[in-house]
């Protein structure tokens, strides 16, 4: 697949490449942007732990405050309909609607997402919604044992059907996760995430618990909304290092355990034999008709991409060549990936239709004050026009993607790294709150403004 130099590629010319009916977009979560923290009612998640702990955070931060969005998503409502945005696509925090996971419903939670999702309908921006991006109330951590309990498969359940029935008819569409892989793996295998926990196994059954959640969610929610539901997932495709077979055996293992081991109980109704096999006896515990209850029929796949892993024999990453650069995480920048990858899902499991859900760069963003204050991120401007122009090419070879959201609107707390790495179109002063369109952010507003005169 050939991709165009996008050194100074002409937003306009790329634009003409979607067709009218493309939806383009910015992504955040609660999170990550909130702030708020123990304001009116909300309680505590399994990150406002987690940040307490001594060494969790690079940055020793916390969430308290974020980008205080909680009081000024006014302004950032506005910023959003200034960049002629399709949509936009946020999570609910669960612990703000209901602060122990069950029982009682916080009103005041859910009176922001009524104003949040007004203000946004107002905007002419479709609000997407998810209903898990990370932030497990902390009482069902201590109460139950959160995720590594099947218990909460059901509260879970309870959660997203409460939702769709508020909100299902002003919001464009529901998903039930967010990239399920991060809570499973990084929060409960490798201790990056909260709750910080080092067992494989344990990451597993709760990678069932939370596929056991989703179908359940889905089924829940069907019964009281019409509108679109589906599931996120991030998938970082896996490479061998080198043409042996060892290598490639590694790399398939990767492959089992990150994108087959979500794709395949959704689609396929079953796990992958070669990653179960590969596992052996840290396998989860799956009860008869589980695997029904996961493969529920979906609305929509949202798709979160940035990177991809190349593995040595010993099933240890590997440094890329990055022949594009790498982004401020130490990603690779491969854009010819991210379309090879979608046309593979397209052509492997006939998804029902795809958006972009997450696509984006951390890259260390500096204010210049000549001629006046603004943020030239050049290096992201090249990373949005190559990805687009891939997802472009993935399009003519069959995948059916529907829409794009940019990952992320604001710069924001990038949970283990704290708020050193910036994500987002327009930057943000930690300490001032204030806002600054980056040249990204010009950028992308040009593009979508040359794509809507194309309706």
């Amino acid at each position: 697949m050939k991709l165009l130099d996008t050194a100074h590629v002409d937003p306009g010319t790329l634009a003409q490449a979607f067709p009218p009916n493309f939806l383009w977009g910015v992504a955040t979560s609660a999170a990550q942007i909130e702030g708020a923290a123990f304001e009116d009612g909300k309680g505590a998640s399994i990150w406002d732990h987690f940040c307490r702990q001594p060494g969790r955070i690079k940055d020793a931060s916390n969430i308290d405050v974020a980008c205080d969005h909680y009081h000024r998503y006014r302004e950032d409502v506005a910023l959003m309909k200034s960049l002629g945005l399709d949509c936009y696509r946020f999570s609910f925090a669960w612990p703000r609607v209901q602060p122990l996971g069950h029982g009682a419903w916080n009103e005041a939670g859910f009176a922001f997402y009524d104003r949040l999702i007004d203000s946004l309908l107002e905007a002419g921006l479709q609000p997407h919604g998810t209903l898990y991006h990370w932030d497990l109330p902390q009482a069902l951590d201590e109460g139950i044992g959160g995720w590594l309990s099947r218990e909460v498969v059901g509260r879970f359940a309870d959660y997203g059907a409460e939702i769709a029935r508020r909100f299902g008819d002003r919001l464009a569409s529901i998903a039930t996760h967010n990239e399920p892989w991060c809570t499973a793996t990084l929060g409960y295998e490798t201790a990056q995430f909260a709750p910080g926990h080092t067992s494989r196994a344990e990451s597993l059954q709760v990678a069932h618990h939370l596929m056991l959640s989703h179908g359940d969610a889905i089924t829940a929610m069907r019964a009281v909304t019409k509108t679109k539901l589906g599931i996120v997932l991030n998938h970082t495709p896996s490479f061998p290092a080198t043409p042996t077979e060892a290598d490639r055996r590694a790399a398939r293992i990767d492959d089992g355990l990150n994108v087959r081991w979500y794709m395949d109980p959704i689609f396929r109704g079953a796990y992958p034999a070669d990653a179960l096999d590969h596992v052996g006896a840290d396998a989860p515990h799956i009860e008869p008709g589980d695997l029904d209850r996961i493969r529920q029929p979906l609305d929509f796949l949202g798709i979160n991409f940035y990177t991809r892993s190349l593995f040595g024999a010993d099933g240890k990453t590997v440094q890329g060549p990055g022949e594009r650069g790498f982004t401020d995480m130490g990603w690779e920048i491969v854009p010819e990936v991210f379309a090879q990858h979608l046309v593979r899902l397209a052509r492997e499991y006939n998804p029902p239709p795809m958006y972009i859900t997450e696509n984006g760069m951390a890259n260390a963003d500096r204010i210049v004050d000549r001629p006046e204050p603004h943020v030239p991120d050049e290096e992201r401007i090249a990373y949005l026009a190559a990805h687009l122009q891939a997802l472009a090419t993935a399009m003519s070879l069959g995948a059916d993607v529907r829409g794009y959201f940019y990952w992320s609107l604001l710069d924001n707390f990038e949970w283990n790294s704290g708020y050193d790495k910036r994500f987002g179109l327009v930057h943000v002063d930690y300490e001032s709150q204030q806002r600054l369109l980056k040249d990204s952010a010009h950028w992308y507003r040009d593009f979508i403004a040359h794509h809507h005169a194309r309706r």
